[in-house]
């Protein structure tokens, strides 16, 4: 699992969505124990709490659950949730690439932000009349 600690996303989320592609790859499986919150923290080297955040936030997504005494387990519904996240997080990667893209090719030909928001919101009016319609 990759930590980047100066990313803009918190290092608890980066942890909780490692866990999550983990589940959706099938490294850890239904009602398989999770790395205790010690041995994570070691390895990537972060403060136990943090991995603490990152594991209640997969607990109220559903993904995991706790057994008293022996640790944290892929909840049964945690690989279909987690499969479920991980494509939703690829399709939104994939929007933001091509905005990127588009964003970079309208600056390298000289429009300003305030144009380049104009024709966004153009796009997307376009996009919604065309979904009515359909």
């Amino acid at each position: 699992m990759k930590i980047n600690p100066r990313s803009h996303i918190p290092i608890y989320l980066q942890i909780a969505e490692g866990i999550r592609e983990a589940v959706a790859a099938g490294v850890y499986l239904i009602d398989e124990p999770l790395p205790s919150l010690r041995a994570l923290a070691l390895e990537i080297q972060v403060n136990p709490n943090t991995v603490q955040r990152a594991y209640d936030e997969l607990a109220r997504e559903g993904l995991i659950y706790s057994k008293r005494g022996r640790g944290l387990f892929v909840a049964e519904q945690g690989e279909e949730s987690a499969q479920s996240v991980a494509q939703q997080t690829i399709a939104e990667q994939a929007v933001q690439n091509a905005f990127q893209e588009g964003i970079r090719a309208g600056r390298a030909a000289g429009m300003t932000l305030k144009q380049l928001r104009s024709l966004f919101s153009a796009s997307l009016d376009e996009s919604t009349k065309q979904e009515t319609k359909a």
